[in-house]
Formats: structure tokens, sequence, C-alpha cells
């Protein structure tokens, strides 16, 4: 194991200069490109120019959110694939993220006056969804087979309710169907404070304990022998896990696919070792939203599209190739 560290720190290096990459692109590109060197002398010290106006105003807290819910979403898949043994497991793929979108928009449509809870109500509403589907799941262990087909159903019983919201309320669905698909278009620095104090709770927990999960991978009979809570640790991962999903959630909307794609593409240049594998996460989690953003601002230029429609598209055929490996039919 000790021969494969040196390259691991290396696709932890490259993934840092891709999130590097990634955030000047993001920041860089739209209606007025910016160049790398432009964007640095705006922030630090021509705060009287145009682009300043553009950078900080609209650029650089779409930019910082974008990457915060990309940490958040792909942390949140990354302890539901180990805490579940299953690959295919991810915020959107099992409901976890409608349950946090449920609770969100029941606020944002039936109570918009109470706004300021949408964060915390969409955590609780992930929570409830992750310990519901587990319970389904459970019996005398969890099957990844099961657990798929439990997430599907209780997801689709929230799309239900997402849907009779939507029906209910016909006249209050215009303002919510950015967060239907998962956008980035009116993000303000509002949204950054919002998401912020969970993303860096939530970061902090997880580089915490790796070696947590790392037991758990092994098995729940191998894990008590090794004197770990088996039922307490996983209850401490799936609360974490909701609180990130449950933030991106209220405040991007219902973007999928994160979850899914980065953990394992991550997982496949750096092991399973979380140890690497939560910072090799939260680096490329970040790049990946930042440049699919970029995508969704310049590929029809004028018209923006949401950033949840290029996951999608590239999601759902990495979806198909996993639920095809013998290992995620296992």
């Amino acid at each position: 194991m000790e021969e494969e560290k040196p390259r691991k720190i290396i696709v932890l290096i490259i993934f840092i200069l891709l999130f590097i990459a990634s955030f000047f692109i993001s920041v860089g590109n739209g209606a007025v490109k910016i160049a790398p060197v432009e964007i640095i002398k705006a922030i630090f010290y021509q705060k009287d120019t145009v682009n300043y106006q553009i950078i900080w105003n609209v650029r650089l807290p779409r930019t910082i959110v974008g990457a915060l819910v990309g940490i958040c979403l792909s942390l949140s898949g990354a302890v539901l694939q180990g805490i579940m043994r299953n690959p295919l497991a991810s915020p959107n793929i099992i409901g976890v993220s409608s349950g946090g979108g449920l609770m969100a928009l029941i606020i944002l449509i039936i109570f918009p006056q109470y706004y300021y809870l949408v964060p915390i109500g969409a955590f609780l509403g992930a929570l409830l969804a992750t310990l519901f589907i587990y319970s389904l799941a459970w019996r005398e262990g969890v099957l990844p087979t099961r657990l798929v087909l439990a997430g599907v159903a209780v997801s689709s019983l929230l799309s239900a309710g997402i849907n009779g919201l939507m029906t209910f309320f016909p006249d209050r669905v215009h303002g919510v169907l950015g967060f239907m698909v998962g956008g980035l278009s009116a993000i303000t620095w509002k949204d950054v404070n919002i998401i912020l104090p969970y993303a860096i709770v939530g970061m902090f927990f997880l580089l915490l304990l790796p070696d947590k999960l790392n037991i758990l991978m092994l098995g729940d009979e191998v894990a008590t022998g090794l004197g770990v809570s088996v039922e307490k640790t996983r209850f401490v991962f799936i609360i974490i896990s909701s609180l990130l999903a449950g933030s991106a959630v209220s405040v991007v909307g219902l973007l999928g696919f994160v979850g899914l794609i980065v953990p394992h593409m991550t997982r496949l240049f750096i092991g399973s070792d979380y140890k690497y594998l939560f910072p090799g996460t939260i680096f490329f989690g970040a790049s990946i939203v930042m440049i699919c953003d970029t995508l969704s601002r310049i590929l029809f230029a004028p018209i923006e599209i949401p950033v949840g429609i290029i996951m999608s598209a590239l999601g759902a055929p990495f979806f198909l190739y996993l639920l095809r490996k013998k290992e995620g039919l296992k």
C-alpha cells in the first residue's frame, strides 16, 4: 500500500490543479470573456472597473456556489456508496435529493415567507428519506439490488409529492422551475452564505472519519470484530450525508448525477481508500460542476440552459454503464 501513496498524492495534486483551472474558466467565461490575469487584477486591486462588477456581483458567487454544490453532492454520494457498499448509491438515484427537494418546495411554494428555513427543511427531508430507504432495504443486511429498488420506489413517491404540489399551486410553479432542474443562474452572495457553513461542517467531519468508513466497507461482521459500533457509525455518516445533500438542494435545486459520477470516477483514479477518496472527491466534484456550469452558459449563448441538463446528459449514460457492470448488479 505504501508504494501507492506517491501516486495517490500526485493524483490529488492534479485534481487541485484542475480545480484551480476550472475556477478561472468559470469566472472568465460568459457573455463577457475575461482573461485570468484580468480576473486577478479585478479581484485584488482594480475595484472600480466593469470587470470587477461582473466578477464580484455575478461570476464569483455563482462559481463559489457551483464549487460548494459539487463538493456537497459528491461527498454525499461517496458516503452513501460507502455505507451501503453499492456503486449505484447517490443522493438523486436513491431519493435522498428528492426528500430534500420536497421539503424545500413545500416551504418555497406553501410557506414562502419562511424561505430562510429551506436549508433546515431540505436537510430534514434528505435525512428522513435516507433513513426510510435504508430501513426498507434492510433485512439482515443491505443488498445492492434491494437498496436500488427501495430508492427508486421512494424517489417515485417523493416525485409524486413534488408533482402534486405543482398541480395544486400552478400560479407559483414558474418561480421554482429552475429549482426542479437544478440551476445556478440567479445565484448571489446570499446563497454562498447559506451553503458555506454546511459544506464546511460536512467536510470537517468527513476528513476526520475516513478510517471509520474504510472499516465499514469491510462488512458489518468484520467492522464489529474490529471494535466499531456499526449502526451508530453508519447513522453518523447518514446524518452527514443528508446534511450535505440537503444544503446543496436548498441552494441549487434537484441537480442530479453529481453524487454518482464524481465519487466513482475519483475512485477509478485514486482508489477506494477514503483517506484519499474524500479530498479527491472534494476537488474533482467542485471542478465538474464549475465546468458543467460554464458549458451551460456558453454552449447555446446567448441562451443559457440550467446546469442540471448538462449533468443529466452526462450522468444518464454513466449510470447505464454502471448498471451493466457486474459489480453494480450484485
